[in-house]
């Protein structure tokens, strides 16, 4: 039976507008304990931001970070996937495009994400990765 990216992906996503300043990501990141955001206007999604991304993009950058925004750190040329392909097709994109997560969109709209993580506890969940991804965090 063929799984689908809708099997695995995650649905609660954490969004943020365009105009959200470095320092309020950094803080939404910390307050709900994950890596990573979609940058959204309106209901589309415009890009992607990871905690990497703010230190290399923005951080590293100097200035205010409660000045610039996450446009100056997020990721715009964004590989996605929709809710019905194929979980080998996840993996055949994050391979070509070195990418850890795929924003799952339905019309431009985000309905989730998949992580390297969510396909090694899948795929191998007795691997290193797969282990390290289904670990809780420590508090």
């Amino acid at each position: 039976m063929t799984q689908h990216v809708r099997d695995i992906m995650t649905s609660r996503l954490v969004t943020v507008e365009p105009q959200a300043s470095v320092t309020a990501v950094a803080q939404k990141m910390r307050d709900e304990d994950i890596g990573i955001v979609l940058v959204i206007e309106g209901d589309d999604l415009r890009g992607l931001v990871s905690d990497r991304d703010l230190v290399v993009r923005a951080l590293a950058e100097g200035g205010d970070p409660n000045e610039k925004t996450v446009t100056s750190a997020c990721s715009d040329d964004l590989v996605t996937i929709t809710p019905d392909e194929d979980l080998d097709h996840a993996v055949e994109l994050m391979r070509e495009h070195s990418v850890r997560r795929l924003p799952v969109v339905e019309e431009g709209h985000p309905v989730g994400i998949i992580s390297i993580g969510d396909l090694a506890i899948e795929r191998d969940a007795s691997s290193a990765l797969g282990d390290i991804s289904a670990a809780k965090p420590n508090q």
